[in-house]
């Protein structure tokens, strides 16, 4: 979706690196963040600064391949390593897709999935210590605000991916411990895998730093440098441009799905968004589509031309399924009218079903 916009204003944001620099692994040998490239940091804690949703004040910001790699990192960091069985890794339903498979993808002996974190009770474990939950806010896949629930004093890792202005208000700078943004849900780079945790204890920093380290040997820093020049040419207009376009696609799919009662979508309320300085809405990232007639919601959309994820792999049912509304104009529009078509086919079926019935 951004692809329109950087086209337009990408000039500002080219990168250029000589085939002599940033050879070595190393950005710094001042400090256990030695692949850290200053300049990316920099630009990371003026972007916060500017958008105002969190805070990074006193807080160390780890640098990794993508958001995926720093919730590894931060499963490694803060799983206890003297404990009997490994930490129980728990989530709100509907929960991220790929948190149970990163979970347990190595199947560590230090930390494991188990599932919604409403069901889980601190009675089920040895000490309060003995899990980590993740809050995605925004929640992915359907758009909520979700805070903690597991009453303990365990980690909590907070995944604030998609907590910028064109998808959600702005009501406070966040200040958790620990908090992952991904520059491919700030601006649309998703090929340059670069994220960033802000942490705000050291010792847990120094042991994201030590998986990424072992994982992968630092971060690029090429991408960290082209990132850095990214984050240096936003300005307000890049939310601008994110928020028009996303409250337009979202009015699309809204008049889509009220043709009929085939499907529905969540509701969800304005708020005071301090970035634009005036109330806006919620436009998540996906859209979080559930099937009132079918079983199956990702079989029927299937035959209707549109792929999706079900809802099984969040932590739900079948009836419900997760679309990306980020997608290139052409691809949006296409699968707007097929949407359509399967809501009006609806309709037209039970206003036949009704005639007989009178007949």
């Amino acid at each position: 979706m951004f692809e329109a916009y950087w086209r337009a204003n990408g000039d500002s944001c080219t990168t250029v690196i000589l085939g002599w620099e940033q050879m070595s692994y190393f950005a710094s040998r001042k400090h256990f963040l030695w692949f850290v490239e200053q300049e990316l940091e920099n630009e990371i804690r003026q972007l916060h600064s500017l958008v105002g949703n969190a805070v990074t004040d006193g807080r160390f910001i780890v640098v990794g391949t993508g958001s995926t790699q720093l919730f590894q990192a931060a499963l490694y960091a803060v799983s206890p390593r003297d404990g009997a069985q490994p930490a129980s890794v728990v989530s709100a339903v509907p929960y991220y897709s790929s948190y149970p498979v990163l979970t347990d993808y190595l199947k560590s002996g230090i930390h494991k999935w188990a599932g919604d974190a409403a069901n889980f009770h601190l009675a089920d474990s040895s000490s309060s210590s003995s899990y980590i939950e993740l809050v995605t806010s925004p929640n992915n896949p359907d758009g909520s605000m979700k805070h903690a629930v597991v009453q303990g004093s365990g980690p909590v890792i907070y995944d604030l991916a998609y907590y910028w202005p064109h998808y959600t208000p702005i009501t406070a700078a966040a200040e958790h411990d620990m908090m992952l943004f991904t520059v491919s849900k700030c601006t649309g780079h998703a090929g340059s895998r670069i994220g960033w945790a802000i942490v705000k204890d050291a010792q847990v920093a120094q042991n994201m730093a030590k998986f990424i380290e072992l994982n992968t040997i630092g971060v690029s820093h090429d991408s960290q440098l082209r990132a850095a020049q990214i984050l240096k040419s936003i300005s307000g207009r890049l939310f601008h441009f994110g928020y028009s376009e996303m409250s337009r696609r979202w009015d699309l799919l809204q008049q889509a799905v009220k043709v009929s009662d085939r499907f529905s979508l969540p509701e969800f309320s304005p708020a005071f968004c301090a970035f634009f300085g005036q109330v806006t809405s919620p436009h998540p990232a996906f859209a979080w589509l559930k099937c009132n007639r079918d079983s199956d919601c990702k079989e029927v959309l299937k035959l209707g031309g549109v792929l999706s994820r079900s809802g099984v792999q969040f932590g739900v049912g079948p009836d419900y399924v997760r679309i990306s509304m980020l997608d290139r104009e052409g691809n949006f529009e296409t699968f707007i009218a097929r949407l359509s078509d399967m809501a009006a086919a609806s309709l037209a079926s039970t206003a036949a079903s009704y005639q007989e019935q009178m007949l």
